[in-house]
């Protein structure tokens, strides 16, 4: 059968994605290659990416090894790009919330019947199954899937692809989806025929600045333009230590992650609503409790978030968002577990305790 952009898209949606595409890998050397691994360079070299390592690690050469797909994969000449749409019909970051109520990032939801399910695994299934298809159809070829493991910005191929266009907030903006997409690749050694490939996709942004006015850490510097040092999702996943108390107040109620800039978007209101069991919301964590998260233990976090994105976090590092989120609350019931932690052994927890504390009896009446 004829390598073409109708049968990836035909395997990629048997296989579970919502959309795919593919983009040629730029030669090494070509304008395209030295464009996107100065934007990568600079990027790296100016802090933004925080303390986030492994984007930064670099190969014998000194190159980025993210910075061009070819560094870490010489015979790569195209890559596939699968996009999930996991959206569900589950309240809004902005909308009303219930008093006391933290804020779970909405891809770190997902579960399966009644158990989490991660959606690295999930997609990798997928990626697996479709270059299997794509091998049966057309002979072996090398290839390696990753999802967000390997030396491929994702984001920027998914351009390349026409599976949609960056938006201001740097997120992948699909015109029919929208920005509720999980992205997976596959890096091929396969040669690209003309037709196989879509044109870059239209900006459709336009004027819109929702995104960057809503970013309360001011974390998008300009329209595509992120600083990841600054951005909540990176505070309260990535960030170990002490969470700088300038941008604390901004974090608001979230615990781990952030939808703020997605869910302000205009194509978002009317994104379709996923129909994937394996990436079912799980009500509980949609406007959690503080105090109930708050309660648990160790096994009890293992137990609630084993097989999650959430335990990225920690327990640690867990609870040091959920200090930071009750002192943004001013709520006084919250006084006694922040308590115990101000006195507990970890000294990043009781310096973020001791400032919850010390701003709601600032706020209290």
């Amino acid at each position: 059968m004829k390598f073409s952009l109708a049968l990836i898209d035909s395997l990629a949606r048997e296989a579970g994605f919502s959309t795919a595409g593919i983009a040629a890998v730029p030669a090494p050397g070509s304008a395209e290659d030295q464009a996107e691994r100065g934007r990568f360079a600079e990027w790296v070299d100016t802090g933004r990416a925080g303390e986030m390592e492994y984007l930064k690690r670099r190969d014998d050469a000194g190159d980025l090894v993210r910075s061009s797909v070819r560094v870490a994969l010489p015979w790569a000449r195209s890559v596939i790009v699968c996009a999930a749409n996991y959206n569900s019909d589950q309240p809004r970051s902005i909308d009303p919330v219930p008093e006391g109520a933290g804020w779970i990032a909405r891809y770190a939801w997902t579960s399966k019947g009644d158990r989490p399910s991660d959606y690295h695994k999930v997609l990798l299934r997928r990626l697996e199954r479709l270059r299997d298809r794509l091998a049966e159809q057309l002979g072996p070829f090398e290839s390696r899937c990753f999802v967000d493991t390997g030396p491929v910005v994702e984001r920027v191929y998914a351009r390349y692809a026409g599976v949609g266009w960056t938006g201001k907030n740097t997120c992948i903006l699909n015109q029919q989806i929208g920005s509720w997409l999980f992205l997976g690749v596959i890096v091929t050694s396969l040669e690209i025929p003309r037709e196989a490939v879509l044109s870059i996709a239209p900006d459709r942004c336009g004027s819109c600045t929702r995104c960057l006015d809503a970013c309360p850490t001011q974390a998008l510097t300009a329209p595509r333009q992120m600083d990841a040092s600054r951005c909540i999702a990176y505070l309260t996943i990535e960030k170990r230590g002490a969470i700088p108390e300038e941008l604390r107040e901004g974090i608001g109620r979230q615990i781990f992650g952030c939808d703020i800039c997605q869910d302000v978007c205009p194509w978002n209101r009317h994104a379709p609503i996923a129909a994937d069991p394996e990436m079912a919301p799980r009500p509980e964590l949609v406007n959690p409790a503080l105090d109930w998260l708050a309660a648990m233990d160790e096994p009890e976090f293992e137990r609630r978030f084993n097989g999650s994105p959430v335990r990225r976090a920690k327990l640690a590092g867990f609870r040091r968002n959920l200090a930071i989120a009750m002192g943004n609350s001013g709520q006084t019931r919250f006084l006694p577990f922040l308590r115990q932690w101000a006195t507990g052994a970890d000294p990043v927890l009781a310096e973020a305790a001791c400032w919850a504390m010390r701003k709601i009896q600032t706020a209290a009446p």
